[in-house]
């Protein structure tokens, strides 16, 4: 199974390489809009998304900052930061613009937000979350549910 991990670091790809390498193939892209590129070009079973994307350039960063700014009273150093710790939604909000229904496992703890992730399920499926202590047994499977699924 090929599964593209989009994180800014290496954290992810390397544990995932580490513990799942003997089942899975991981690819990364170190942005939203390399995430797309790469998702274009087809043969990818599901994506493991980071919701953080603090070491990115702010030129790839996904989102209008200067909407996010209103949000913040005009302040963008605010918006910029709203972008970098909420990134991965920006991204699998613009993965689904671009027509890739590529089933989605995003590393982020939304069961605190039932109405956030509700929201979510119903515009990006087919998408599921897992926190990110969850370990390799716990993403594998999820990994596995998500790809049989779609």
């Amino acid at each position: 199974m090929s599964i593209l991990i989009i994180e800014d670091g290496f954290e992810y790809q390397q544990t995932l390489e580490r513990f799942l390498g003997s089942e899975f193939v991981f690819e990364r892209a170190g942005s939203g809009p390399a995430g797309i590129e790469r998702l274009q070009q087809g043969g990818v079973d599901a994506v493991f998304l980071d919701m953080r994307f603090d070491r990115v350039p702010d030129d790839e960063l996904l989102g209008d900052v200067a909407a996010v700014a209103d949000q913040f009273n005009g302040d963008p150093v605010q918006a910029r930061l709203h972008l970098q710790d909420h990134q991965g939604t920006f991204v699998l909000a613009a993965l689904r613009a671009a027509g890739l229904k590529v089933p989605v496992l995003l590393s982020y703890d939304f069961s605190a937000e039932p109405r956030r992730w509700s929201r979510m399920q119903a515009a990006h499926k087919p998408v599921e979350f897992l926190p990110d202590s969850a370990g390799p047994v716990e993403i594998a499977t999820a990994l596995r549910r998500l790809s049989s699924a779609a």
